[in-house]
């Protein structure tokens, strides 16, 4: 009885330092390695494209102006989007409006 007890208490205690040993083992396997890609938290800022207005990591994505596009040709149409805008304005003056009777100032009219 006194050996089987010995032997239980033996092998606990082996067994709790080969957890003891291979913690840390990973710990300093971890601090050696440095951190991976993978445990990256953060992330990249997401943007979106003025044109097509689908979102991207920032990194992936080109600016111009102020506003973020997710390839060149995006950022070429918007542009010349933009500079056609203008011009369409200057051709819409606005007009002014001529004042319509109402039916009742009109029967005013008629009746003096």
């Amino acid at each position: 009885m006194n050996l089987l007890l010995i032997r239980l208490i033996l092998f606990a205690v082996i067994f709790i330092a080969g957890l003891k040993l291979y913690r840390m083992y990973r710990e300093w396997k971890l601090d050696r390695e440095g951190p991976s890609e993978g445990d990256n938290v953060q992330g990249n800022r997401m943007v979106r494209c003025s044109w097509c207005q689908v979102h991207l990591p920032e990194d992936d994505a080109l600016r111009e102006r102020g506003d973020w596009f997710c390839s060149g040709d995006h950022r070429d149409k918007y542009l010349a989007e933009q500079k056609e805008e203008p011009k369409e304005e200057k051709r819409e003056e606005p007009q002014e409006e001529k004042p319509q009777d109402s039916n009742d100032e009109q029967n005013d009219k008629r009746g003096e």
